[in-house]
């Protein structure tokens, strides 16, 4: 499997993927870290992440993917979202509240 069908594989099966430099419980940068902390706020709790540090031809396919420039980047159910600027927006605006709320069956 190459660089980009893993990325498409991961945000077509898991509701909310963040393409990230580090982990979750470690970021390596400050918006990855702020993207981390936008979706706890939110209440995301089966947050994938994927540390594109691990893997180059990942960290670069992800940007050709999504035709977006940097790291870390949202998808939310399978549609890219945005960077952490466009989150910190989505948040503050309470749209990034109603797309990564899964509904109950």
């Amino acid at each position: 499997m190459d660089a980009k069908q893993f990325i498409s594989q991961t945000v077509s099966e898991h509701p909310v993927v963040l393409f990230m430099k580090g982990t979750a419980q470690f970021p390596q940068c400050g918006f990855s870290g702020r993207a981390v902390q936008i979706l706890r706020s939110v209440g995301v709790k089966n947050l994938v992440t994927v540390n594109v540090l691990e893997d180059d031809e990942v960290r670069q396919a992800v940007k050709e993917f999504a035709n977006w420039p940097t790291i870390p980047q949202l998808y939310v159910h399978g549609e890219f979202v945005g960077g952490s600027d466009i989150m910190q927006e989505m948040f503050q605006s309470g749209e990034l509240q109603k797309i990564v709320t899964v509904p109950a069956d």
